[in-house]
């Protein structure tokens, strides 16, 4: 098949042949319809992983059909449409046992813990955990972005968030991830502010339901800007970029008792971040961090995409080949870029 891969972090990214994947007994090969180009695979390929060993095949979020399965896989069949969370969860462990897959203590993730789905064919483990049926009037580059930044953000907001019509919320980084959780907070009835570097992307924020947005280019403290649009803080307030001074600014935004949700990834060299804590304390406020969406918590948000009350399709602002792809990846250094890229490896 063809594939994207890097031998070296950081290096130049090729695409070129390698040898089919087969399915582990419990597992399944899908065959990739596309698949969406996330800052997330930035960060693996410039080695900010230590799950990933060289050489290396990128790529977490995608959909597909299924190819073959193992021979003790048996909610699953060639021929069925589907998606899957980035975390694969083994289904046995005291955290899946409690429904938490998402923190499962023995979890894999294509792109990062085995080689992923910037290819022809992706294999996925334990397929009867953490397989999702991909509708049928959905197109796969919707489906694309289900997995990692849509789900990601929809529990970010809603289950861990706790967001609730008219609050504020305040969403640092308007990339997918980003987007989505603005478009989700306005559909729950929030009071949205974007904040971004990129005038596109503020645009696109808007456009997905931001009441007020923010130019953190403009040499302004975005917190306090936050502060004074919602009269003194927003409720809720996420990191979706994943950087030390836009999780202290998410911090900073939010009023007395307010929740900040890191969702973004913060690597640094010594595995740490800082974050205003005595403000945290004296205002009461909750860190919460946000790492995904179990297959199980899918349903739910479905619906209301069924319902057209949330649209991930409309989120998708660009689609491109596997030969792109490492070009794209490359050019993910510094800010997101505004919406979603998804590449189709067949095209």
């Amino acid at each position: 098949m063809r594939a994207v891969v890097f031998d070296r972090y950081g290096g130049p990214a090729e695409v070129r042949e390698v040898p089919d994947p087969r399915p582990a007994p419990h597992g399944v090969v899908v065959r990739v319809e596309a698949t969406g180009l996330c800052r997330s695979d930035w960060h693996g390929w410039m080695g900010h992983d230590p799950d990933i060993a060289l050489p290396h095949v990128p790529g977490h979020e995608l959909a597909g059909v299924v190819e073959e399965a193992g021979a003790e896989v048996t909610g699953a069949r060639p021929g069925d449409r589907v998606t899957v969370p980035f975390v694969c969860a083994c289904g046995r462990c005291p955290s899946c046992a409690a429904g938490d897959q998402q923190v499962c203590e023995r979890q894999t993730q294509p792109g990062f813990t085995h080689w992923g789905s910037f290819a022809h064919y992706v294999a996925l483990d334990h397929a009867d955990v953490n397989l999702v049926t991909v509708p049928d009037d959905m197109a796969y580059t919707t489906a694309a972005a289900l997995g990692c930044r849509f789900a990601t953000a929809f529990r970010a907001v809603v289950q861990r968030g706790r967001v609730a019509a008219g609050e504020w919320v305040s969403v640092y980084g308007c990339g997918g991830v980003g987007l989505s959780a603005v478009m989700i907070a306005a559909a729950a009835g929030a009071r949205v502010v974007a904040v971004d570097v990129s005038p596109r992307a503020l645009d696109l924020a808007r456009g997905f339901g931001a009441a007020h947005c923010v130019d953190a280019a403009a040499g302004d403290d975005p917190a306090a800007a936050v502060r004074e649009l919602t009269g003194g803080g927003s409720h809720l307030s996420l990191d979706a970029l994943g950087s030390p001074a836009t999780a202290a600014a998410s911090v900073g935004s939010l009023r007395r008792r307010g929740r900040h949700v890191q969702v973004g990834l913060l690597p640094s060299p010594d595995g740490t971040t800082p974050v205003p804590l005595a403000r945290a304390l004296a205002l009461e406020l909750e860190l919460l961090g946000s790492h995904g969406m179990a297959a199980h918590a899918y349903p739910g948000m479905l619906e209301l995409v069924r319902a057209g009350t949330l649209r991930p399709d409309l989120l998708v602002t660009s689609t491109i080949t596997l030969d792109a792809a490492p070009r794209a990846l490359a050019a993910m250094d510094g800010a997101p870029g505004a919406g979603v890229t998804v590449i189709e490896p067949w095209a």
